[in-house]
């Protein structure tokens, strides 16, 4: 036992949920390091003694997980494994006095914004000139970036507000600072992430300031291609995309949650927006850039949705024919006012209308990739697995959308951009040839 006492602290930080999880470990990890505390993510090695667990909280499947986690160091710790075990993230902030009294073997529980309480149990103290010294847990061409936190729309279906409270927008001077230090580093394209862009700026400038920053970041030398996540569609603000149209470094992408497609179901979302309006919203933005990918997300399975709000929703994606989505089944959250309503629908049932709905993008998704047979795509290469290069185009993001398998005779470097000449298309995935130099 000695030799233990005596060996010096390592920590794991184990992040789950989202990339806005992502981003908070990396902070985390940059202020330990920072005051000379071993840090690792995920460390495979498991020659750490303490863990740092971030949970999700967001929606049933996400809890579960992190439950799961929290118990598996449960164990861990029992077994002297490790020595001591802390957790913090959104289901730490939602449900910390349940947690305290049902899992009291964790040795502390935090919220989402206790970062300082946090380091004051490794007798750390916070650096608050770290602005982007973080430890990447991505490769290093690339990085998430969080311009704001927290969270001002109501929709009905949600907890964020409840675990992220109100929205607070950074500084375009400090993101500004932070995308010049993560350039420093090597990284090559960030992706901008908040619980809702199009709200940035209007707690601290009075307006809605994206296409400011947009601008700003676009400025940033070394910096090849900024993409968008998380924009709210009601009230979107059109000089976004102009901003897009006008800097060549900032992808043709946008990623806008929609949620629905039903009047009926947006409505009862508290979604502020009808279907008639997000066709227009649409429309006016691939008037302004004809060739953008948009992506979006939908829920299945809402309280009261019927088969004619499912056939509805199915119809809007033949129409509106999305580059990219990503489909959710609803799941019935304490505290929200969607809480009220009776979770009417079966989980079978739910899952049912997911795939459903999913197999009509399929289809959209093959004729669009096809579209793409013969052009010449810049990729950013991500891999090499098994032998081949993968990358992405600037109209895929990290994990959620298509990647390029590269064909190549030369080596590549893993970070680089290459241009590709698209010869084979799948459902979701695209395969080239290198050309050029």
């Amino acid at each position: 036992m000695k030799t233990k006492t005596l060996k010096k602290d390592k920590v794991n930080i184990i992040t789950l949920g989202c990339s806005k999880n992502m981003v908070d470990s990396e902070v985390l990890s940059g202020q330990l390091i920072a005051n000379d505390i071993d840090t690792v993510h995920e460390n495979a090695k498991k020659d750490h003694n303490i863990v740092i667990i971030n949970t999700c909280g967001f929606i049933e499947k996400a809890k579960e997980e992190s439950i799961n986690t929290i118990l598996e160091h449960v164990n861990l710790k029992k077994n002297g494994k490790i020595d001591k075990l802390f957790v913090t993230g959104c289901l730490s902030e939602r449900y910390k006095s349940n947690l305290e009294k049902e899992i009291p073997e964790v040795d502390a529980y935090f919220g989402t914004m206790e970062l300082p309480m946090i380091l004051k149990r490794f007798n750390a103290d916070y650096k608050g000139e770290l602005i982007g010294e973080r430890l990447l847990s991505t490769p290093q061409h690339y990085a998430y970036m969080k311009i704001s936190e927290g969270c001002n729309r109501t929709c009905s279906f949600c907890a964020i507000p409840l675990m992220r409270g109100q929205h607070v927008s950074r500084s375009i001077e400090s993101i500004v600072q932070e995308a010049k230090s993560l350039v420093q580093r090597g990284v090559k394209e960030v992706m901008l992430i908040a619980q809702e862009l199009t709200y940035y700026g209007l707690d601290i400038y009075k307006k809605r300031e994206l296409p400011k920053l947009l601008h700003a970041l676009a400025d940033v030398e070394g910096l090849e291609w900024i993409r968008l996540h998380y924009a709210y569609p009601s009230k979107f603000p059109l000089e976004i995309i102009d901003a897009i149209k006008e800097r060549s470094n900032i992808c043709n992408y946008l990623d806008m949650p929609l949620q629905h497609a039903s009047n009926n179901m947006l409505k009862a979302m508290k979604r502020q927006i009808t279907r008639e309006e997000m066709e227009d919203l649409v429309g006016a933005i691939r008037n302004k850039i004809p060739d953008i990918c948009l992506r979006t997300t939908l829920i299945a399975g809402f309280p009261g949705e019927t088969r004619d709000d499912v056939e509805e929703l199915k119809t809007f994606l033949q129409k509106m024919r999305f580059d990219r989505v990503g489909i959710f089944t609803y799941s019935h959250e304490e505290q929200t006012s969607a809480h009220d309503l009776i979770d009417n629908i079966s989980p079978e049932e739910k899952e049912e209308r997911a795939q459903e709905i999913m197999e009509v993008q399929q289809d959209i998704s093959l004729e669009k990739n096809q579209e793409k047979i013969g052009k010449v795509l810049k990729v950013i290469i991500d891999k090499k697995e098994s032998g081949r290069y993968i990358g992405r185009s600037e109209f895929d993001s990290v994990e959620v959308d298509n990647e390029v398998i590269i064909n190549s005779s030369n080596k590549l470097s893993i970070g680089d951009f290459v241009n590709v000449k698209i010869t084979n298309a799948f459902d979701y995935d695209l395969e080239g040839d290198v050309v050029g130099s």
